[in-house]
């Protein structure tokens, strides 16, 4: 619930190191962790000087953050952190947290404190427009590279700040994908939306980030399939082998059998076979030549005219 008073009363709040300390480029603004509210003890946010209370969510709030985080916290590229709710004092009158970020790892030595996020994210359900827009102008006044939305009210859609542009809000095609130096891959818009393109989006940045664990289950699942492959390969290649093997046993007996036939014909002709053509007639293998020797064995003068081709 948001309680749009006019104005925050800081001093009555009592800032917690309020003490302003410039940031080159951006001269007058605190720190960062410079705060307005208390951390982890109340639930408000400041935006330009107004307490607005950032209350649990509903199911469509909550289930839509938890698939932000899901999805955004495995494209974190190497030399990056990733951050759920981090509080980040934007300006002298401004002290929220985005739903999910990106910032560099380590400390800014220009200011001693964690570096400011690069990239932000907000789910948009029941805040109002007022307040995501004012975040937003507030983010891009600190040095916050790029702010995107998803609205859950009405048709689901991602979409990204332009202070330059008319309308500021630029909505982003579902088939597009967010590119940026904070991510290890590309993060696919539609995965924002949908829990199915989420786990596909999740195991393309696993893949990018060349995860140990992922990696050797996709080795692991390879050398099944090698191993099942080759398996398969050998009996494929037994069976084939022993239907060979059987086709030709079975055309050697016929071929011997068509020889010896011949040579009974020959022998029952009174017909004299040489050792040299013996050998030859016992010694084809083709049937058909066989076949058409069988018959002249019944007709020849000689055993050479058995042989003997036109």
């Amino acid at each position: 619930m948001n309680d749009d008073r006019p104005v925050y009363s800081l001093e009555a709040q009592g800032a917690v190191g309020a003490s302003p300390s410039p940031r080159p480029g951006r001269a007058g603004l605190p720190r960062i962790d410079d705060r307005l509210v208390v951390p982890e003890v109340t639930r408000d946010e400041i935006i330009k000087g107004r307490r607005v209370v950032a209350m649990p969510a509903e199911a469509p709030h909550g289930d839509q953050h938890f698939r932000l985080d899901y999805v955004v916290g495995a494209h974190v590229a190497p030399g990056y952190e990733g951050s759920t709710e981090l509080l980040t004092r934007t300006s002298a009158e401004s002290d929220f947290a985005s739903d999910a970020c990106i910032r560099k790892t380590g400390k800014d030595p220009a200011t001693g404190t964690r570096y400011l996020e690069e990239i932000a994210f907000e789910v948009v359900s029941t805040q109002s427009e007022r307040d995501v827009t004012e975040k937003a102008e507030e983010m891009h006044g600190r040095g916050v590279r790029r702010i995107f939305a998803i609205f859950i009210k009405g048709p689901r859609r991602v979409c990204e700040w332009s202070p330059e542009s008319p309308r500021r809000w630029q909505l982003l095609d579902a088939g597009a994908r967010i590119e940026d130096p904070c991510l290890v891959a590309p993060l696919a818009v539609s995965a924002l939306l949908d829990a199915a393109l989420a786990d596909n989006a999740v195991q393309e940045a696993l893949i990018a980030k060349n995860n140990p664990v992922y990696l050797e289950r996709v080795a692991a699942a390879e050398a099944r399939g090698e191993a099942r492959g080759k398996a398969e390969g050998r009996a494929e290649g037994e069976a084939k082998g022993r239907a060979e093997g059987e086709a030709k046993g079975r055309a050697e007996g016929e071929a011997k059998g068509v020889a010896e036939a011949i040579l009974k014909v020959l022998a029952a002709r009174g017909i004299a076979v040489s050792a040299a053509r013996r050998e030859e007639i016992v010694r084809c293998g083709d049937l058909a030549r066989l076949s058409r020797w069988v018959v002249r064995a019944a007709v020849v003068a000689s055993a050479d005219e058995v042989t003997a081709e036109p």
